[in-house]
């Protein structure tokens, strides 16, 4: 089945490319399946991003990462393998997304694979490129010997402009590629603009709905939605604006305990969702209403605090609370006690599906923002600090007791105290979280992970 209004891919929605690149000229890499579009996007970006694996449709959404060539910045897209004739729930949502990122496209590479030759399938996608006035680079991967390069002149065929002979697997030819996609760009700022939106990490099990709440949240199918567990496997970023606030959300693969997890292409995603979450402000741990908090959401949640994170709850599926008789009241109080080492966090009810509760979620997610943006002046923490160690002398240790010299915030982002002790050896762990709580009650540290450093008096600068 041929992707939805093919007819369109010159006429791209301008709102949804401005809160794609916010400027920066994009750059999309498409082709059937298993050419090397990821190999090619990796070795553009000089590092490995896209998931790449001898399997035909590793990539299933798009990934736009930034980029800098010859001083010019731009977004690489990686998309998925292009089947127009497949009748896979998941191969046409998988087309669906290349065929977006063509509309998007400032220029197309189109990549094929030389050791193949000219399939029916690359005819199919030069046919669709034909219906573009987007300029289209054709590509000729894997032509890695002087043989391979002799039967490249069999891709005029698709009657594209040159084929240019490629081999992304050793990055012979990749220069001179984006040299030439560099020189059909519009220009756009001269170097790439800072990150400073609020990134939110959707994270969770396999098939909770991260991916349905993405496009819930952003009213449009940005990423694919499957019931088939495991659809999402690379961490994918959005960019969109929120109450005048720009916001990144990163829809990740779902996580599963260590144990659990297979080799291949499911471990790179685990260890991509992990980094998601590292590289967020704010984690939202999404549960589902129908199964409860689990062991791997205590597992996930564990994770998000020892990374420093803001964590949201939110309870997917409420729509089927109904039918399944489940009380609001009760599902909060059981979630809320069993997260109890993470105090505090909001919990927001939200159905993906009939986007019920996505506001309130949206609204969480940036008061927690400002709350990890709180700084503390160092006369009144030193004071607040004096009162808590009176309430609550530390116990005696080795023949010592702790002495707190001198306290401040080194930073926000998270919330970050340093500690100036007699000997930061002889506090005990359940001290340290008493003086974490004490904070997070008096300052308003809701659902944000503190961090707190302890320093020897001789290391006071």
């Amino acid at each position: 089945m041929p992707p939805s209004n093919p007819s369109n891919l010159s006429n791209p929605s301008t709102a949804d490319r401005a809160a794609v690149h916010a400027g920066m000229p994009v750059v999309a890499i498409i082709g059937r399946p298993n050419v090397g579009k990821s190999t090619l996007f990796n070795r553009i970006l000089g590092r490995r991003e896209a998931i790449v694996e001898d399997v035909p449709g590793t990539t299933r959404d798009r990934i736009y990462t930034p980029v800098e060539w010859d001083g010019v910045p731009l977004l690489i897209v990686d998309t998925g393998g292009i089947e127009l004739d497949t009748e896979a729930d998941i191969g046409r949502q998988v087309t669906d997304q290349a065929t977006m990122a063509i509309q998007e496209a400032d220029i197309i590479v189109f990549l094929v694979d030389v050791i193949d030759g000219v399939t029916p399938a690359d005819q199919d996608v030069a046919n669709l490129l034909r219906q573009t006035d987007k300029p289209v680079f054709l590509v000729a991967n894997k032509a890695e010997n002087r043989a391979r390069e002799l039967a490249v002149p069999e891709f005029f065929t698709l009657g594209l402009d040159a084929p240019i002979a490629i081999s992304a697997h050793h990055g012979t030819g990749i220069g001179d590629l984006m040299d030439a996609v560099v020189l059909k760009l519009p220009r756009g700022p001269e170097t790439i603009p800072s990150d400073e939106s609020v990134k939110v990490a959707i994270a969770g099990r396999p098939n909770v709905g991260k991916s349905a709440l993405v496009n819930a949240i952003l009213g449009e199918e940005r990423v694919m939605v499957s019931p088939v567990p495991g659809t999402t496997r690379d961490a994918i970023d959005t960019p969109f604006v929120y109450q005048d606030a720009p916001v990144t959300l990163i829809d990740t693969a779902g996580i599963r305990r260590s144990g659990r997890v297979n080799v291949g292409v499911e471990r790179y995603s685990v260890m991509r969702s992990l980094r998601a979450v590292s590289r967020a402000d704010i984690a939202v741990l999404l549960v589902d209403a129908t199964e409860g908090l689990t062991a791997q959401d205590l597992h996930i949640a564990g994770y998000i605090r020892e990374a420093y994170k803001g964590l949201v709850v939110a309870v997917n599926k409420w729509d089927l609370a109904g039918a399944l008789e489940l009380d609001r009241m009760q599902v909060t109080a059981e979630i809320q006690a069993r997260l109890k080492f993470f105090p505090d966090f909001p919990l927001v009810i939200v159905s993906a599906k009939t986007g019920m509760g996505i506001p309130h979620l949206l609204t969480a997610v940036m008061q927690l923002q400002q709350i990890r943006q709180q700084r503390v002046p160092t006369g009144a923490l030193n004071q607040f600090i004096q009162r808590v160690v009176m309430d609550h002398p530390p116990a005696m240790v080795r023949g010592k007791r702790l002495k707190v010299l001198y306290a401040t915030q080194a930073e926000t982002m998270p919330p970050t105290f340093v500690f100036f002790v007699n000997d930061p050896a002889i506090i005990h762990f359940s001290y340290q979280r008493y003086i974490e709580n004490r904070l997070r009650q008096a300052y308003g540290f809701a659902g944000v992970s503190i961090k707190l450093i302890l320093k020897g008096r001789q290391e006071r600068e």
